[in-house]
């Protein structure tokens, strides 16, 4: 039987260098996450199906990992922290009026197609703020998010925010059905302007209507945006959605980030489960998104329990892709030792090796053989980056 050296298609090997940097910056981030008071969370691998069903809104089912369990139930490998985490607080928090703020870290698992080129398995650290509905708290996930690709290295990024409270209000007004939405929703989602007008030129609306639809790819920029986004529209609830980007924008303002943030109205996430804003993290290097994020007010509902919720995620994967095509490389810390010796040796470096590990010191132990020479363990240990190197 041949030996199957290589990984699954969408799955890969980090190690070494790579490896290490990739934990130097999960640190990094988590150490951010943590100033703003989030307490770290832990949700299970798999989860039962339930809760990544269609009426949750999180990923379609066939780009689900399901298998089975004894008793017979469908289980799936989790595609998204969100719906967990929902889950978790329902269970056994949010029985007092304050908010709740809850960070993790971990993989998502999620069966993209082949042609994609994504892997498959890819991790994240995120946060959720449940338990307030308030601009102030949108406005403060937001600044968090700052704070932590400023702390990963990054000097040039931009986080585009949106609403979809925006299109859901005048989609309704258009009177379109579940599947016109959808249609209409990923049109705009792919700034597809022409796609957008000849779906629309086969419904019976305003002009009005039409043409602030139509528009709704190109609504993104500045603060400018929001003027006209406004200024298309007479829609209450649409009227509502520049209202609360407008206030989450006077605070951002007070967090001195607002540089970092521009608007985008036709920003929509294909998950259901959005209520409110919705953010994406954009820099050089890579075409896919470095960060995410929204609110879910109704999320929670599924699980027992009715409270708003705000959260995000950084793509750890996507993020080192970005540092490494920048030339932004994660600082690792520099305390990893290596003590050579010889055979007659072996005690004094033992002794040597317990007293460094005991001041936090990383010490690895090389002997000198028949087979590896002094000189040979010397390059190792070069090109091991070895920040001290003791022979013996």
């Amino acid at each position: 039987m041949q030996k199957i050296l290589h990984t699954p298609e969408g799955v890969r090997d980090i190690y070494s260098k790579e490896c290490e940097q990739k934990l130097a910056l999960q640190d990094r981030l988590h150490t951010v996450i943590r100033s703003y008071g989030y307490r770290d969370i832990e949700t299970p691998t798999f989860e039962f199906f339930d809760v990544f069903s269609r009426e949750i809104g999180t990923i379609p089912s066939r780009e689900l990992y399901k298998f089975f369990d004894r008793e017979g139930n469908t289980l799936v490998l989790r595609p998204d922290f969100t719906p967990p985490v929902a889950r978790a607080a329902s269970k056994y928090f949010l029985n007092d009026n304050m908010a709740l703020l809850l960070t993790y870290l971990g993989n998502t698992f999620i069966n993209n197609s082949s042609y994609q080129g994504r892997l498959k398995e890819t991790t994240q650290i995120g946060g959720e703020l449940i338990g307030d509905d308030s601009a102030d708290a949108d406005a403060e996930v937001i600044a968090l998010t700052v704070q932590m690709l400023l702390a990963s290295g990054l000097k040039e990024f931009q986080i585009s925010l949106g609403h979809c409270g925006y299109f859901d209000a005048l989609i309704r007004e258009a009177g379109f059905d579940e599947q016109g939405a959808a249609e209409m929703k990923e049109l705009i989602s792919n700034k597809n302007t022409f796609g957008a007008e000849k779906l629309l030129s086969e419904k019976k609306i305003g002009s009005s209507l039409k043409r602030c639809l139509t528009a709704l790819p190109g609504l993104f920029g500045t603060e400018e945006v929001l003027d006209r986004a406004e200024s298309l529209t007479d829609n209450p609830q649409a009227l509502q959605a520049v209202a609360r980007l407008r206030e989450i924008w006077k605070t951002l303002k007070l967090y001195k980030v607002e540089s970092y943030v521009s608007f985008d109205l036709g920003l929509l996430s294909r998950y259901m489960y959005y209520t409110g804003i919705q953010f994406r993290g954009y820099t050089f290097g890579t075409g896919a998104a470095i960060l995410k994020g929204g609110r879910y007010n109704g999320l929670l509902r599924h699980f027992g329990k009715d409270a708003p919720a705000v959260g995000f995620v950084a793509e750890i994967d996507q993020l080192l892709l970005a540092l490494s095509r920048q030339k932004i490389h994660p600082e690792v810390p520099g305390n990893h030792c290596m003590i050579i010796y010889e055979s007659e040796k072996q005690p004094e470096a033992i002794a040597r090796a317990s007293a460094l590990r005991q001041k936090g010191i990383q010490v690895e132990l090389v002997r000198i053989t028949g087979e590896r020479t002094r000189e040979e363990c010397r390059q190792y240990a070069t090109d091991a980056a070895c920040e001290l190197t003791v022979e013996l």
